[in-house]
């Protein structure tokens, strides 16, 4: 890696430490909302609707695992970017999301073949003259009025969960369902901290105290989950919910990246018998398993992180099946 690239990629992961060293993320600025209502600004329609994604991304691939559980992949389309960060424009030094220029150029993206953009940094500037966020994933696009309609993947997810039910294969799932909604926004709150971000704590932080807290937290709630999964099969019960997607993406992530790439090192996941096949379990639901590429899950940790591995080498990796066999079906009987 050139050495003005992994200057300008630093400098954007850096942009998220706070003077104390600790990792802060940036919120999500574009939130409207889509309505099974056909008189609102933004109704569920068939084929008015794309995502933008990246594998690598969890909050991304978490849009894309409800898109494939409701089965709504004929209502709305969706396009993958490349999982390493490139120059966005020649004009500046900005690194980010950016398309393929052939569906041959990197397996599994592909060209913004709906509005032709390079990269995520020019699907918000079409959308928007005054942008001044994160180019961040997923990005839900209004195909019609050609704006983005939001960027924020918890309240798409959402969108995605109940809005387009006409038009979903799996209608009948209710992910968010009213009698565990006080439970799942509970675990909802405790694993975005700890276990989602926490991740990210561990691996952003610059200094040895946000470390220590941000470690310590997340293993005191992975061992909290494997308690739970002791009992029960899924997070919030024996229903599955959106709680578990929201776990899911982190701990499929966990011992191929977090694990080397995070410093998150105590114990891996395999180590944890019911997490593990927690594990399994949710990646053997139809539709979970393509949503994870762990080539570009890999590709996009190791190789966009420059502050982090400034190398860029890709750690072998353990390679776990994740199609084998799990005891989690115990609780069912």
């Amino acid at each position: 890696m050139d050495s003005l690239k992994s200057l300008s990629m630093t400098q954007a992961a850096l942009s998220w430490v706070s003077k104390t060293g600790a990792f802060v993320p940036t919120p999500s600025t574009i939130r409207n909302s889509i309505s099974k209502d056909p008189k609102s600004q933004f109704p569920a329609e068939s084929g008015r609707y794309h995502l933008y994604i990246s594998y690598a991304c969890p909050w991304a691939s978490r849009c894309l695992a409800f898109l494939k559980l409701k089965g709504l992949q004929k209502a709305i389309s969706y396009t993958v970017v490349k999982p390493i960060f490139e120059r966005t424009k020649e004009t500046d030094q900005h690194f980010g999301w950016v398309f393929p220029s052939s569906s041959t150029e990197e397996a599994g993206a592909e060209p913004d073949h709906l509005n032709g953009a390079k990269s995520v940094r020019e699907l918000y500037e079409l959308g928007s003259s005054n942008y001044s966020g994160r180019y961040s994933v997923p990005v839900l696009w209004d195909k019609k009025l050609k704006i983005i309609v939001n960027n924020e993947s918890s309240e798409i997810i959402r969108m995605l969960n109940t809005e387009f039910n006409e038009m979903a294969e799996n209608a009948d799932m209710d992910l968010y369902p009213s009698h565990l909604r006080a439970r799942i926004d509970d675990v909802n709150e405790w694993v975005f901290d700890a276990i989602n971000y926490g991740v990210y704590k561990c691996g952003f932080a610059i200094k040895q105290g946000p470390y220590d807290e941000a470690v310590t937290k997340l293993y005191n709630s992975l061992d909290k989950c494997e308690e739970i999964f002791a009992k029960q099969r899924y997070i919030c019960g024996n229903e599955l919910t959106e709680a578990d997607v929201r776990l899911f993406v982190t701990l499929i992530r966990f011992d191929e990246v977090y694990s080397v790439h995070f410093k998150c090192n105590k114990k891996l996941l395999r180590e944890y018998p019911n997490l593990f096949n927690y594990t399994k379990d949710i990646y053997q639901i139809p539709g979970i398993s393509s949503t994870v590429n762990m080539e570009h899950i890999k590709k996009h940790y190791y190789g966009s992180h420059p502050s982090v591995n400034p190398h860029g080498i890709i750690p072998i990796g353990s390679n776990t099946n994740y199609f084998a066999p799990h005891d989690r079906d115990r609780f069912n009987n």
